[in-house]
């Protein structure tokens, strides 16, 4: 595992500690993964939490010797954008890259990886915020901005912070079976698939900041007001743009159509009504400009994975309860 300043540091230990747990549900009485993190200098990294992780090998040390590389992971966090202008880094990674059977990179870490053209030609993921910033930067990076993480050969990518343990998992089914990687996942208080795409965190977020002004009042009127016709024909029109234009530099400005943005607020508007509300799925499906209950529970399916009910039922926020879904972090 590569680390560096200003890593995230559940990129770090979170994969590790889910790699770490399949000792206990596989037989030999060896541990199944050798683990190390690596770093510049060997010795103390300060994560971007302020808290450090120990680093046992330096880049050099690595390169110096003929170490058997199962699979090298690559670490996101605050500190990967300083990290795309270190040499030392990048070098090692160009180096180490073709002597590992895997190469993972878990959400920012992506970027390192597609600094050095290693992602070129091939689908990945990030964290949702850097999805756009990922496509804009790396044109030749196919950029899945929905996916939890991504396999693309012997090349796996992952969203964001927790995702990169929803890589570890899939990386030790593949290892060791669904069954051991089953036990992991029920010990570790993990979802084995877990439901939906980043997108049910991410497209609502990602749009809220335009550079035009005219866009960015048309994305808080849709916001503000998803019980609303909203089309294009009428936002063009607040907008004062003609429909071709307006399409076409929201698309620009935000990475979706206006139909595609519309959707994906309705459907967040739908998710705070049913996490905080006890009104019926109807009545949240009119207000929030779905029409019908079947309509918002096709759209639930296309943007979380699973039904409106469904949704309800794993997070609702009851009275007197936290502020966290009632499954837990997991």
């Amino acid at each position: 595992m590569v680390a560096y300043p200003g890593v995230h540091q559940l990129d770090v230990v979170g994969p590790l500690e889910i790699l770490a747990t399949t000792q206990f549900f596989v037989e030999g009485g060896e541990l199944p993964y050798d683990l190390a993190i690596v770093a510049e200098e060997a010795g103390p990294v300060k994560a971007s939490s302020g808290l450090t992780i120990t680093a046992e090998k330096s880049f050099q040390s690595v390169l110096e010797r003929d170490y058997d590389i199962d699979t090298l992971m690559i670490a996101g966090g605050h500190g990967s954008s300083s990290q795309l202008t270190n040499p030392k880094l990048l070098d090692f990674v160009r180096r180490v890259a073709p002597r590992a059977k895997r190469i993972v990179s878990i959400c920012t870490g992506a970027l390192i990886l597609a600094e050095i053209g290693f992602l070129d030609g091939r689908r990945a993921s990030t964290h949702w915020f850097w999805c756009p910033i990922m496509a804009q930067r790396y044109p030749n990076v196919i950029v899945d901005h929905d996916a939890i993480f991504t396999r693309d050969g012997h090349v796996w990518t992952s969203a964001g912070v927790t995702s990169g343990m929803d890589l570890a998992l899939a990386l030790v089914e593949m290892d060791f079976g669904h069954e051991v990687a089953l036990q992991v996942a029920r010990f570790s208080v993990m979802y084995m698939m877990r439901p939906g795409g980043q997108a049910q965190f991410s497209a609502h977020l990602v749009a809220q900041k335009a550079d035009d002004p005219a866009i960015q009042s048309a994305l808080e009127f849709i916001r503000g007001n998803p019980a609303d016709p909203l089309t294009v024909t009428g936002l063009a029109a607040r907008a004062m743009m003609s429909e071709r234009t307006f399409a076409r530099r929201f698309k620009e400005q935000t990475g979706m159509t206006p139909a595609a943005y519309v959707e994906t607020s309705r459907v967040q508007a739908a998710r705070v009504a049913l996490e905080t509300s006890d009104r019926s799925i109807d009545a949240i499906a009119l207000t929030t400009g779905f029409q019908s209950a079947e309509r918002m529970r096709r759209a639930f399916h296309r943007h979380v994975g699973i039904s409106a009910g469904d949704y309800r039922d794993r997070f609702r926020m009851n009275s007197g309860s936290s502020s966290l879904p009632r499954d837990g972090p997991g």
